[in-house]
Formats: C-alpha cells, structure tokens, sequence
C-alpha cells in the first residue's frame, strides 16, 4: 500500500506559480486519502487558473501512477486570504504583497466573517446524519434532531448538504429567503434553527444538473460565504450514499460526527452499514443510530411493526455502536392555521417529540463530556 510519506516526496517538484515554491513545502496538498490503490486528495491553488490545475491534475495523476496507484482524484480548493497572508508571513512577509494586490484587483476580496466555522480555533460540533439509501426520512430526522438541540438551549444550524434532493427549507415550513448584508449570506432562521440549503438558490423547484466539482464548491460556500455567528452545533443533512458530497464533507470535516438513519428493514439496515464503513474507514466517530418508522400505534393503542423488526438494533451492534431512539411511522400532527406551521417538525410535547429530545440530550452528553 502507498504510503503518505511516499505520496508527499512523489509531489514535491510541483511548483505552485505564484510562491515558486513546491506545494508539499507550502502545506498545499490536503485531505489526503488512501485505499488500497485509490488516492484522492485536494489542492489549495493560488488562482482560478484552469490551465495550471490541467498540468497540475497530469502530473499528479503521472506521479502517483508510477507509486502504484490505479486510480487518483483530485479536487481543487482556492486559498482563502487567511492562508495566503500565513505564507507570505512565513515567507518574509512582503516579498509576493504586488502578486497579492494584482490578484485583488481582478477579484473582489469578500469580507472577512466573525470566525470561520472550518477554522483551528473552532467550536462548532459538527454532525453529519447519514443513510444508505433514500426514503428512511434521513431529512425529518435532521430536521427534527436539530429543533431539538434548540429546545435544549443550544445555539444551531443546518447546512442542507442534499444538493440534488434539498428538502429542508419546506420541510421546515420556511418561505423566506436568506438575505445578503455586506456581501455575506444571513441564513434564514426558524424554530431557533439557523438554515442554508440549495433550495434557496434553485428557481421553481429546477433539477441540479450539477457534477461533483461544482457541487463541493458549493458546499464550501455554505461555509465560506455564509455568517453563522455563534453556532455551537451544525447539521449536515447528507445525501444518501457514499458519494462526491458525503466524501466533501467527511475531508472538508475531518472532525466531524455521524447519525446514521436507517428503518427496521433489513435491506434498508444492510445497506445503511456501508454509510457506517465510510465514516469509519474516515476516522469518523460514530454517534448512534436512529431508526425511523420502527412501527405505527394505532388510535386505540396497538403496535404494527409494518417495515418489521430490528434493522437498527443489528446495525447499531455491527458497527459497535448505540440505538439512540426507535422513532414511530407518522406525521406531526400541525395544522396551517398555527404561526408555527410546519410540515415535518414535531411539537415538543408530542410522542416522537420526546422521543427527539432524547436524541438531542444522548448527543449533548457524547459531545459535551
């Protein structure tokens, strides 16, 4: 298997063109990930040029095939103001100022924001809820968890990471758009939630018909661009699988943690394992498991296991982790003439209500110890 330390000495003559120094010198190759034969990792570049990421791309593509790789993926990432003045400090200060200034003045630098959320010296847990496939209601259960956290005092938001199936915005009830102060993106805020979603950005429901560059440029936006202020939890609502979004999020968040959603059906269970092996191949940790519609109660009280038993309890041992709530089959009971109307969010005080609050107080204990 290759190695990191080979990988590293492999790239060492790419020069980047504005420093003219190697990028394995100047910490510009990140996210590095081996598997067996199969490398990605990303590139902090100093510029838009497609020309350089083309050779850049050739080359790394070349070097690491010669290691032994039979498959390499590279994305690219351009380097924020913070970093640039970390080198030029680094460097001597001044020297490439004229570099800086010239790059300025062909694109607007955007401003800087409270405390960047992917920075050393943040707080924010973050905590990306996942499922192996569509339809076990991953989306109502993000939605539901992070109201809950709220309920609990806590200060979050929701990054709506489904980009080609965002749901969150009308699940939560929310008709608002996000508004721009100083070229900065305000998340629209509801039940104490604060939410960013690509539903805001997409005119009549329109299809993404977007590839994976595009969708993780997106993604950093939601970061990059997006003043979240005190944020103390944020949710990432992942799109089902184990593709180009959930492989973004799990290097953009080295230190993020996962809840994996899943419904007592055993296919469902089966295939919601992988979602688990891909956080753990990632050293992510695991928080538990929620297993949605584990069964319907009836008016009059009795239980009908309708997508059968156990799926959760199974997953939550393969993966030596905790079932953190069986979440019954239905809907809140909301109506449209309350102010507070939403489709998917749960009063407080219902059953499944409850039942999220205790969600939200077995991840605060996790996180918090």
């Amino acid at each position: 298997m290759i190695q990191r330390e080979q990988l590293m000495e492999a790239l060492q003559p790419l020069i980047d063109p504005q420093f003219q120094k190697s990028v394995v010198e100047l910490n510009l190759v990140r996210d590095v990930m081996i598997k067996e034969e199969a490398i990605s990792l990303s590139v902090i570049t100093t510029s838009d040029d497609e020309g350089y990421k083309e050779e850049a791309k050739a080359f790394i593509a070349d070097a690491l095939g010669a290691l032994g790789a039979s498959q390499v993926h590279v994305r690219f990432r351009l380097m924020t103001d913070h970093e640039r003045g970390r080198i030029e400090q680094e460097m001597g200060g001044h020297q490439h100022q004229h570099e800086h200034a010239a790059q300025s003045q062909q694109k607007p630098v955007q401003p800087p924001i409270d405390q960047p959320i992917l920075g050393q010296e943040s707080k924010v847990h973050f905590i990306a809820v996942a499922s192996g496939k569509g339809g076990v209601g991953k989306s109502t259960v993000t939605v539901n968890l992070a109201v809950a956290l709220a309920r609990k005092g806590k200060k979050v938001g929701i990054i709506d990471a489904d980009i080609y199936g965002f749901s969150i915005p009308d699940m939560m009830g929310i008709e608002e758009q996000p508004q721009l102060v100083d070229n900065v993106i305000m998340p629209v805020e509801k039940f104490g939630v604060k939410v960013i979603s690509m539903g805001f950005f997409v005119q009549d429901n329109a299809p993404v018909v977007w590839r994976g560059p595009m969708l993780g440029k997106m993604l950093r936006n939601f970061f990059n661009e997006v003043k979240w202020g005190d944020v103390e939890y944020i949710l990432l609502d992942l799109p089902p699988g184990t593709g180009d979004v959930a492989l973004d999020v799990h290097q953009l968040i080295p230190q993020s943690k996962e809840v994996i959603v899943t419904t007592p059906h055993a296919t469902a269970s089966f295939v919601a394992a992988r979602a688990g092996a891909m956080a753990i191949q990632t050293n992510h940790e695991i928080l538990g498991i929620v297993e949605n519609m584990s069964y319907y109660e009836a008016k009059d009280g009795t239980i009908d296991y309708v997508f059968g038993k156990g799926g959760g309890a199974k997953l939550a041992e393969n993966l030596h982790t905790d079932l953190l709530a069986q979440i019954p089959l239905g809907a809140p009971d909301n109506h449209i003439s309350e102010p507070d109307y939403s489709p998917s969010v749960y009063k407080a005080d219902s059953k499944a209500g409850q039942l999220y609050l205790e969600v939200a107080e077995a991840v605060i204990q996790k996180l918090e110890k």
